[in-house]
């Protein structure tokens, strides 16, 4: 039990301090902004919804990719690890690649597809083509730092974001206000610094990991010499990840799609609430990514009944203290929202919404836990991915949208009957968690076929 403590708080302090920083300095972004007005927040938080599923895209290449580092690195077998990244680098840039153009070219389409306001439309898609070639660092910085904490070293990538994060937060304020000596850009202003913080961060990675001859300081030769039938080993499970992460994150966003259409007070007042419940979530994601490197670590090493008792020991702390967030998310909204200057009617149905988030708090944390921090550590990709994506498809966005375009029910109340997907998916998860049939040694099958 030490070394389960000793390693889980090794791992989760520097994760959970990056999320920290990064939700908390969102967080005061949206602030910013917030003084600017109903359509300046409507349309920043519309835009970001690209970048959202950017990120999530990114986050299902990677997160497939750190189920073999992991398992790899507990056999310590670094060539395959190297041979992962490479394939892991190609997805993400020619994802960003993607990303990158059709913000740029096509900016007033996609926000259309999100909100019929035209003010809010041309501010996001400003904003948007701004941001766009941010995407490309992204991507880099994203693979690196994947196969860095999945061996391990949490510490390297975590202090570069956070410095990048905190500079970008200084020009954020500074650019949207004209402090400082710098020109007054409003919305604007937030997209140029996010672009010099991300293209920052990744090219001082870069620099650390390859100066310091880091583990995963790859050349071009060794990230790219892997044979076919390695690829399509590698693709057998970072496919199914990455398609639940693009089929979710669309299901995310076509409820940001209910909500514009309902009214611009009611995707203000929702994506003030995903700003908090994004805070509340900093240690969360930091105990599933420590979750998954802890338990892919003793898989890979052939410790198959200590990986479920690690298993057990996540989800019992995450129900419990997503219990106790929730509770202070209720008791504390009233105070959290009077930062913002926002009309009544937002004010009142973010106040419902978070409300609702907090008593459903401990539920979604839990999927978190059990998809991102167990089922996909084990190996088990294709089938998390069903329980993932659909429940979303099949139950929620279906009441979501009866409820909104059908009988016409307020913001609060379609919010709440997004909750019936998370609730579905969390029975399903934990009922295969207990049947131990997610967990998979791919080192141990991959291994000696890539070698």
């Amino acid at each position: 039990m030490q070394n389960f403590s000793s390693t889980l708080f090794k791992l989760w302090f520097p994760i959970a301090l990056q999320q920290l920083i990064f939700a908390a300095l969102n967080l005061l972004t949206v602030l910013f902004v917030g003084q600017l007005g109903e359509t300046a927040v409507a349309a920043v938080g519309l835009a970001n919804q690209v970048s959202f599923l950017f990120q999530l895209l990114l986050f299902g290449i990677g997160s497939g990719a750190a189920i073999f580092v992991a398992q790899f690195w507990g056999k310590r077998d670094i060539a395959n690890i190297r041979r992962v990244l490479g394939i892991s680098l190609a997805l993400s840039l020619t994802g960003a690649s993607v990303f990158a153009l059709g913000a740029f070219a096509f900016p007033d389409h996609i926000l259309a597809l999100y909100s019929t306001d035209r003010a809010v439309i041309a501010l996001g898609a400003a904003y948007l083509q701004i941001i766009a070639p941010s995407y490309l660092a992204m991507a880099i910085s994203a693979s690196y730092a994947m196969t860095l904490r999945s061996t391990g070293n949490v510490r390297v990538p975590v202090a570069i974001n956070i410095t990048a994060t905190l500079v970008g937060a200084g020009l954020n304020y500074a650019l949207i206000f004209g402090e400082w000596g710098l020109p007054q850009l409003g919305v604007i202003g937030s997209a140029v610094s996010a672009n010099i913080a991300r293209w920052s961060e990744c090219l001082v990675l870069l620099a650390l990991i390859y100066s310091t001859r880091s583990i995963v300081a790859a050349r071009a030769r060794e990230m790219f010499a892997f044979d076919r039938a390695f690829t399509a080993n590698i693709f057998k499970t970072i496919l199914p990840v990455t398609l639940n992460e693009i089929f979710w994150s669309l299901g995310i966003t076509t409820y940001s799609a209910i909500f514009g259409r309902v009214s611009t007070d009611a995707i203000a007042a929702v994506n003030i609430a995903g700003t908090i419940e994004m805070l509340a979530f900093v240690p969360f994601v930091g105990l599933a990514n420590t979750a998954a490197i802890m338990i892919g670590h003793r898989i890979g090493a052939d410790e198959e009944q200590r990986a479920f008792e690690y298993a057990k020991r996540f989800l019992i702390i995450v129900l419990i203290l997503g219990a106790l967030i929730g509770a202070a998310i209720f008791f504390s909204a009233d105070w959290i929202l009077g930062f913002y200057k926002i009309d009544a009617t937002t004010r009142v149905f973010a106040r419902e919404v978070l409300t609702i988030m907090a008593f459903a708090l401990w539920i979604k944390c839990g999927n978190m836990i059990l998809i991102v921090g167990i089922l996909r550590a084990g190996g088990d990709a294709r089938v998390s991915a069903i329980i993932d994506v659909a429940p979303l498809w099949l139950i929620g966005i279906p009441l979501a949208s009866a409820g909104a375009f059908i009988f016409g029910l307020p913001a609060p109340i379609v919010y709440l009957l997004t909750i019936s997907d998370e609730l579905t998916k969390f029975i399903l998860a934990a009922t295969r968690v207990a049947s131990k049939k997610w967990i998979t040694n791919l080192a141990r099958q991959h291994s000696n076929r890539a070698s």
